[in-house]
């Protein structure tokens, strides 16, 4: 039984030569290249917006306004960069000189000067601006929150595996056209389901209500996909590569096989298909995902009180990452712990943070082995079933 399980605390060591500590140039050199990068990124999707930038995001944003985000950053950068040289000698000072020569090559290119103006729409882009501000925005707010109110203090930034989780934030953003594109050619196979009466009535209730309707019924099929893929053998093998991780932080959420990825998109578009709800809700909805989506991996000890009863907060989720036996194939639930409490797959000790967490065969640790993991696990077994 699980009251009987011996839970134990989690220890992080500390990695004291990959720290960051103020006045030696590593967090400025770092800081330096990532927005240098950015930079030249975000100049790059302002020559060529129609190719690289979504067309759903140039909605919500003014172009003009962000290039004077753009022009701080791009400055930043190359002040960052002389003040990462002037205080190290050593190794660091390449992560400034890298951050200057990115942005000088971002003003070399137009830098925040390229003029704004109508963008063709196109059916398959890359997702440059998506990108940049959820990167962005993830450091600020979430990012920020871990340094401040952190479950592991010793647990670094750049944890082991950082960069291939960097990867992995990086893909699912750029490729968000994409998947837009498979979502919405998977749900309109369901058009044969849409009732416009029911849709009306829908749109007729409060704004707040259809926005919790929508996190009901979008909870309830992605709790049974997530289960599917725990609990079919043929599908743990693609979401393995998720439960892989075994630091978990921010950007841990963004690991994630691409078949896993353009499956679970297309899944939970099909009850905002169905329910036909207004703009509003949809919008509250999709940035009360995307939040809690990362907030609910995060390295955070805030206690949430009485929400841990209604949704999925950070401990709770964590309980589905470990790699203890109790905790094993349990809390599903991507919003709420509604089902996982209807179906019996609760698991939630609150007096109690994971001890371990990842699979418990340990996976490739690059991306292209994560990448081919599933394949390589198929052919075996179909050798095996061959060859009995």
């Amino acid at each position: 039984m699980d009251s009987e399980y011996d839970y134990k605390p989690r220890t992080v060591s500390k990695n004291v030569d990959k720290e960051f500590r103020l006045g030696e140039g590593r967090i400025s050199g770092f800081c330096s290249l990532f927005l240098g990068i950015l930079s030249l990124l975000a100049v790059i999707a302002y020559l060529y917006p129609s190719m690289l930038t979504t067309t759903e995001l140039r909605k919500i944003y003014d172009a003009e306004q962000l290039q004077q985000v753009l022009k701080y950053g791009m400055y930043t950068s190359i002040v960052l960069g002389i003040l990462t040289f002037l205080l190290n000698k050593g190794a660091y000072k390449y992560l400034g000189i890298s951050g200057i020569l990115f942005t000088a090559v971002a003003f070399l290119l137009g830098g925040y000067r390229i003029p704004v103006g109508p963008v063709e729409p196109a059916a398959l882009s890359l997702g440059i601006d998506w990108l940049i501000l959820a990167f962005l925005g993830s450091i600020f707010i979430f990012l920020s929150l871990e340094k401040l109110f952190p479950k592991y203090r010793n647990q670094l930034i750049m944890r082991p595996e950082w960069d291939v989780d960097l990867f992995y934030f990086s893909f699912n953003h750029l490729a968000i056209s994409a998947i837009l594109v498979f979502a919405n050619y998977h749900v309109s196979h369901f058009d044969w389901a849409v009732s416009a009466s029911f849709q009306e009535n829908i749109r007729s209730i409060p704004t707040i209500v259809q926005f919790v309707v929508i996190v009901i019924s979008a909870d309830f099929v992605l709790y049974w996909e997530h289960r599917a893929y725990h609990e079919f053998t043929v599908l743990w093998p693609i979401h393995a590569v998720h439960h892989s991780i075994e630091n978990i932080d921010w950007l841990a959420g963004s690991r994630g096989h691409f078949v896993q990825v353009f499956s679970e998109r297309a899944m939970v578009m099909i009850p905002l298909y169905l329910l036909g709800v207004d703009q509003a809700a949809l919008n509250i909805y999709v940035t009360f995902a995307a939040l809690q989506a990362v907030l609910i991996h995060c390295n955070l000890g805030i206690s949430f009180g009485p929400l841990n009863y209604i949704l999925v907060t950070p401990q709770f989720h964590h309980w589905h990452h470990s790699s203890e036996k109790p905790a094993i194939d349990t809390n599903y639930s991507a919003h709420t712990v509604l089902f996982d409490r209807l179906f019996k797959t609760y698991h939630f000790p609150k007096q109690h943070w994971p001890a371990s967490y990842g699979t418990t065969q340990r996976l490739p640790r690059t991306v292209i082995g994560q990448t081919l993991y599933p394949l390589k696990v198929w052919l075996k077994r179909l050798k095996t079933k061959h060859t009995a």
